[in-house]
């Protein structure tokens, strides 16, 4: 899996605070930008996120690539519809370099892990078949598992991204989809230390856990 923050708002946090100040503010968005310090920044962020006024946060956005995660994580990612997604196209692009996912539950499992990787190729060969029986590849695909690799270019704006991560980074996700917001959650520290780290499962805000079940972290809220 690899993912890589090609494109966002510059100076993300200023521009968060900048909104925020200016809506209560006599004086203009330019005075507001300038007056600014990075402390002031900082704590304005503290303020909006401990209030739940979100709204300043969607002024800002995050361009990432992502390669190399399964269409079963593909699937789950496009659920989160305040996002913007363009992925690769298995109509247009044949799918016979892809490499696909195995789950460590079936890694650990030789008895299963030999009939898995046995079932891809099998998988493959039929496409490769398939499509060289002039059989297109937007019919071919229909035998291709849903462990087969992807990849996709994903836009999000900071409230969303705090939501999704919110979700996502539960460890009570599946443990792909855990793993790629861990690796935007690095992405964007890189550029918004202080955004970055407010990227964590709810149940930090909510300092329970509202899950069916508790990883431990939290315990579950007393009725």
């Amino acid at each position: 899996m690899q993912v890589s923050l090609i494109n966002y708002t510059p100076n993300p946090e200023l521009i968060i605070a900048v909104a925020a100040r200016s809506s209560a503010s006599s004086l203009s968005v330019e005075e507001v930008q300038h007056k600014l310090a990075q402390e002031q920044v900082t704590n304005l962020l503290k303020q909006l996120l401990s209030s739940g006024h979100l709204s300043p946060f969607e002024h800002v956005s995050f361009t990432f690539a992502i390669e190399g995660i399964s269409r079963i994580t593909s699937h789950q990612l496009v659920r989160h519809r305040l996002a913007s997604y363009t992925q690769q196209s298995q109509r247009y692009v044949s799918v016979r370099e892809h490499g696909y996912i195995t789950p460590p539950t079936i890694s650990a499992r030789p008895e299963f892990l030999a009939k898995y990787q046995q079932a891809v190729r099998n998988a493959q060969e039929l496409y490769n078949l398939m499509q060289e029986a002039g059989i297109p590849n937007e019919d071919a695909r229909f035998v291709l598992p849903q462990a087969i690799t992807t990849q996709l270019v994903m836009t999000m704006n900071a409230r969303e991204l705090l939501h999704t991560c919110s979700l996502r980074l539960c460890l009570r996700a599946q443990w792909e989809i855990v793993e790629l917001f861990t690796r935007i959650k690095a992405e964007v520290e890189k550029v918004a230390p202080f955004l970055g780290a407010e990227l964590k499962p709810k149940c930090y805000r909510l300092g329970y856990c509202d899950e069916r079940e508790s990883c431990g972290l939290f315990p579950k809220r007393k009725s």
